[in-house]
């Protein structure tokens, strides 16, 4: 039996993703810890496969590792330049992943942002930016070219579909660039992940466990893919990065750090040992709540939430 333990407030030190505190369901299980999360606006049958990995960690537990040991990279949310520099500086990371093309900035922002990370980097760092879709073909191209100069590892998911990523990549190609495309959304949420191996359409695929219904589930996916994995977070807790973890520390081959490091975006956590990384790094290790911790929401949504959940067939918040 799965029990319900709280709703979490995790308030973030800089604006991400349109928020200043993340929220989530912590649950318990048989075999652990586990977190639900879906963002605020997602729906079913959307938030469906969210509450897979839910159970998977809280019932079924985590597969055996093949690693003890996970490197990450330090996330950077759409900031100034300062800042950023900052971000980098203090993370203890060689690796950072730098968000581009935020709704009402303008590309000498980004430019500048990225300029400010790859000085924190030095030349050694390795440094991949993500726009979330939001550019065209054109728009990718022309930004790419612009922003090559700071050696870029990779994109994630310049553009939103399927074909114009394909096209993407083929381009870069033509024009002799060494700069790689990873696909996140258009395995996430485009309910036909194994288009983009299909299609060609990237170099990489970024995986997220609660997404995409649990860590057993992205290792079979990682398989039919056949491509390179980066496993990210979707900007969760603690619990919720130990589920990303187990992946990581699951997968036969893990070329690329991981965007696992997002625990160090909030200024508390829901436990007293929060997975941050120390030397680039993310030990593997199990995550306990703490239930007297100052994580709790106010009442009024932690209602919402527990409303939510329990909303959810009764065949999707158990094992059947």
């Amino acid at each position: 039996m799965i029990g319900v333990v709280g709703t979490y407030a995790l308030p973030l030190r800089n604006r991400f993703r349109g928020l200043d505190v993340r929220h989530g369901l912590l649950l318990r299980g048989p075999a652990g810890w586990a977190e639900w999360s879906p963002f605020a606006e997602y729906l079913r049958p959307e938030i469906d496969a969210w509450a897979g990995a839910a159970v998977e960690a809280a019932v079924v537990g985590f597969p055996e590792p093949v690693r003890d040991r996970i490197p990450v990279n330090v996330t950077v949310p759409a900031t100034d330049p300062e800042t950023a520099h900052r971000i980098v500086r203090g993370s203890n990371c060689t690796t950072a992943k730098v968000k581009v093309a935020e709704r009402g900035q303008y590309l000498a922002e980004d430019v500048a942002r990225v300029e400010a990370v790859r000085d924190a980097l030095g030349p050694a760092g390795r440094l991949r930016i993500d726009a979330n879709g939001a550019w065209t073909v054109p728009d990718a191209l022309s930004r790419l070219q612009l922003l090559a100069r700071f050696d870029l590892e990779y994109v994630e998911q310049p553009c939103a579909a399927v074909e114009d990523l394909a096209r993407l990549r083929r381009e870069l190609a033509r024009r002799g660039s060494s700069i790689l495309v990873a696909a996140d959304e258009s395995i996430r949420r485009s309910g036909d992940p194994e288009r983009v191996a299909a299609l060609e359409a990237a170099d990489i695929a970024v995986l997220k466990v609660q997404p995409l219904g649990g860590v057993r589930r992205c290792l079979e996916l990682a398989e039919s893919l056949g491509l390179p994995v980066v496993v990210s977070s979707a900007l969760e807790s603690s619990i919720g990065l130990r589920a990303g973890v187990a992946l990581a520390a699951a997968l036969p081959e893990l070329p690329f750090a991981c965007g696992l490091n997002t625990a160090a975006m909030f200024t508390t956590d829901v436990t007293g040992e929060p997975l941050v990384a120390t030397d680039g790094g993310l030990a593997v290790r199990d995550v306990e709540v703490d239930e007297n911790g100052g994580w709790r929401a106010d009442p009024g949504t932690a209602g919402w939430w527990r409303e939510r959940w329990d909303d959810l067939p009764e065949s999707l918040r158990s094992l059947g």
